[in-house]
């Protein structure tokens, strides 16, 4: 079918959109281009300031948790640390193994003195009673050799106290005083680590700390080259990457200033994400701006005159992106998780320094640095052999690639949207095999203490420790476990099983098995310990509570999950809402949502087929389908403004439906193109770590925003605008008065809701011609034709 060439703009160009009036984001960025030394010099404090506070928060900093408050397991360490003080709020094991007298400790050590040795005996008794004198650790008790346990290996019980901050403060000196002691006892033949949660997540914190330098020194130069090439020189790409990594300070010293009102400090997860969060946005908005700022200065503009008017048009769009983000974010708060509540406060942070560096320091340096952007251009030809200008923006009457693409996609929709679909569909296959839960995460620890105390431990077949709380009232006889016991003892898995009852009100019954608390089979015989009054295993009516790091392990998958729901019902309401808001329209907030959605399935497909195969690990994290849900929603809605945006200036310039789409569609496609593949480097920088939770919510991240802004952004979305026409800005009347009115500079459509006919009889908004430039290094003279590229054939 031929088009008329009004619906696609092949008659008369339509206007260029007039420069929008100077609301407040155009004011601030005039006000800070023309005070530029002041602004600079407040970011460089606040720079400064947060680089003097980082110090304090690595020493503060803790390791991920897998304890959430109010749960099973957390109800049991409660009573368990009530009824027997002395075993602590948590159980750890001290681990000891021989070892060559100049060889280190390994899982498989090849000599050493056997375990009942008694010089090897000695070492140990030394090196308990040491531990036992340190601050928080209650009480230490030898635990017996397991069948087919390794002769040199031995285990003791250790009990630590406090919560969850202070262990992990005591857990340094704790470690060094064990092995320090059992070393100088046994003359270096016998080692000692100690193995649990906390020591654990004490190796993954270093692990993470030294995993995220490494992303961000990939990321980085990944970012800047792609900066350099998309924008034409090194002197441009560097601005943009100046105010993100000041926007990273900024989060990262926010988050150290907080942590003290925060109870427990962030974790290394809160730091990776707003490290990564902050570094994309960051990187992304000035992009934005910095785009807006050189087609402004190639129209002739000064360099005040250019900020003004960068921070005016893309200004406003990155506030509302910045809202998106935070409001996305603020989802996780309904997560009763407190490591997945702690991934809102690093996201809503990096919301507001990335777009408070966009709008002041950005205008600034952009203004003061202005010579520079030309630093280090590149010999290169714009689009599709278009020479480009001294600012980077086409000559009069050339036509580009995404030109070309805009008209061809406008022609043949149908096929490119059944196309994206089906390719979508296609990687979200994998989705119904998702499985997820919790894993130790093995070979990210495998060469610290902890790490080969653990893999000692699986090897002897002691791999899971688990207490079994039995209450019974007040001056009752303790509960008769006799059968409990018995069927422990006789099932293959537990090495294991010893009762204890305080004399009061509590019997407890520890358990050794073979099952690592990461896996199917811990949980299962955890299930079938606490069913033991329905099995006859104990009496009748007993209430039974499971304790330990495989009930810790379960609890924090299965809360991680169950507010799934909730969360997605208030991330796509907060979504249509705000959408609504921004482009007064009902069906393009329903249509970014459904978007969403498939991108999110698509993302988690791939996940899973890239982690979860045969060779993968046993589950995808249980805390990645609620973070991934709300990051990518945020994210995304930054590419819909992007593109969206740019279609409403054209239509409220007087442009047809499908030639505003096509305009739309050819003067963002390049900068949503380039500030995804930042975003995409910044968090595929992840993938470089260790930490398989890390590298899969990096590749999880990028995964989905490639596609957001491959599929979604430069094919579905523009192709559903042209076949919805007139009807993509349909606004019910009702609505249309509950909503509030557009704020100036936002991309709302005039007359959003009013009769079509009288949308149509309005008067296109004529051009508006520029002031003649007075920045140096532009020749002053008239302005450019302001006509647009053609879009037609």
């Amino acid at each position: 079918m031929t088009l008329p060439a009004e619906r696609l703009g092949t008659g008369p160009a339509p206007p260029r959109p007039p420069e929008r009036p100077p609301g407040p984001a155009g004011r601030l960025g005039t006000w800070a281009a023309r005070h530029r030394r002041p602004v600079a010099g407040v970011w460089l404090l606040a720079v400064v300031a947060s680089l003097a506070l980082l110090p304090g928060l690595v020493r503060t900093l803790g390791g991920p948790s897998l304890e959430v408050a109010g749960s099973p397991s957390a109800r049991a360490a409660a009573l368990l640390e009530r009824g027997f003080p002395e075993m602590g709020s948590e159980q750890v094991v001290a681990a000891f193994t021989s070892t060559a007298p100049t060889g280190p400790s390994t899982p498989t050590a090849p000599t050493g003195p056997a375990a009942s040795d008694p010089a090897y005996l000695r070492a140990v008794g030394a090196a308990l009673r040491a531990l036992a004198g340190r601050p928080g650790v209650g009480a230490v008790q030898v635990l017996p050799p397991a069948p087919g346990q390794d002769r040199r290996n031995l285990y003791a019980l250790v009990g630590l106290t406090g919560d969850e901050a202070a262990r992990q403060r005591r857990l340094a000196d704790q470690a060094s005083v064990l092995r320090e002691a059992a070393g100088r006892a046994s003359g270096g033949t016998v080692g000692a680590s100690l193995v649990g949660v906390t020591p654990l997540f004490a190796e993954v914190k270093e692990v993470d700390l030294a995993d995220l330098r490494t992303a961000e020194a990939v990321a980085v130069p990944l970012a800047l080259l792609i900066l350099t090439a998309g924008l034409g020189s090194l002197g441009a790409a560097l601005v943009p990457l100046v105010v993100a990594g000041a926007a990273v300070a900024v989060t990262a010293g926010v988050l150290a200033a907080a942590g003290p009102g925060l109870g427990a400090g962030p974790d290394t997860l809160t730091l990776t994400v707003a490290c990564s969060v902050a570094l994309g946005l960051g990187m992304d908005y000035a992009l934005l701006i910095t785009f807006r700022y050189r087609q402004a200065r190639g129209r002739g503009l000064d360099r005040f005159a250019a900020a003004g008017t960068a921070t005016a048009t893309a200004g406003t769009t990155v506030c509302w992106c910045a809202v998106a983000v935070a409001l996305a974010a603020c989802a996780l708060l309904a997560v009763r998780v407190g490591p997945v509540r702690s991934l809102a406060l690093p996201a809503v942070v990096a919301a507001v320094a990335a777009p408070a560096g966009a709008l002041t320091l950005l205008p600034a340096l952009l203004a003061g640095c202005d010579r520079f952007l030309a630093f280090g251009a590149l010999p290169r030809r714009g689009g599709s052999g278009r020479a480009t200008g001294r600012h980077g923006v086409a000559r009069e009457g050339e036509e580009s690639g995404w030109a070309r693409w805009a008209r061809h996609l406008m022609r043949h929709p149908w096929p490119y949207l059944a196309g994206a679909t089906a390719l979508l569909l296609l990687a979200a296959a994998p989705l119904p095999g998702l499985r997820l839960g919790m894993d130790v995460d093995r070979a990210s620890v495998a060469g610290t203490d902890a790490g080969r105390g653990l893999a000692r431990m699986e090897a002897d077949g002691v791999a899971g420790l688990t207490a079994v709380l039995l209450p019974h009232p007040p001056g009752a006889p303790p509960v008769d476990t006799s059968a409990l016991v018995a069927a422990l003892r006789a099932d293959p898995r537990v090495a294991l099983a010893v009762p204890a009852d305080n004399g009061r009100d509590l019997t407890v019954v520890v358990v050794l098995s073979d099952q690592p608390p990461d896996r199917a089979g811990a949980a299962a015989l955890n299930e079938r310990i606490a069913r033991a009054p329905a099995l006859g295993l104990l009496p009748a009516g007993q209430r039974v509570l499971v304790g330990g790091p495989a009930a810790m392990t379960a609890d924090l998958g299965a809360a991680s999950t169950d507010r799934l729901w909730q969360v997605a019902a208030l991330v796509l309401s907060g979504s249509l809402l705000f959408l609504s808001v921004a482009f007064r329209s009902l069906l393009l907030p329903l249509k970014a949502v459904l978007l969403n959605l498939l991108t999110v399935a698509a993302a988690f497909g791939l996940t899973v087929w890239v982690f979860q195969g045969p060779s993968g690990t046993p589950a995808v994290s249980a805390v990645l389908p609620v973070a991934l849900l709300t990051l990518v929603f945020g994210l995304s809605m930054d590419y819909e403004v992007f593109v969206v945006h740019r279609i409403a200036e054209y239509r409220r310039a007087g442009a047809g439906d499908t030639a505003a789409v096509a305009l739309g569609l050819q003067h963002s496609a390049r900068t949503v193109t380039l500030a995804a593949a930042v975003m995409v480097v910044t968090f595929a920088g992840l993938l470089a770590g260790h930490r398989q939770e890390v590298r899969q919510l990096g590749f999880a991240v990028a995964a989905a925003i490639t596609i957001d802004a491959v599929l979604i952004r430069l094919v579905m979305v523009p192709a559903l605008m042209r076949l919805l026409g007139r009807g993509s800005w349909w606004l019910p009347a009702p609505l249309a008065r509950l909503l509030p009115p557009a704020a100036p500079g936002a991309p709302a459509v005039p007359g959003a809701g009013a009769p079509a006919e009288a949308r149509a009889a309005a008067p296109p908004a004529p051009p508006v011609r520029s002031p003649p430039p007075a920045g140096p290094g532009v020749a002053a003279g008239p302005e450019p034709s302001v006509r647009s590229p053609r879009v037609g054939p």
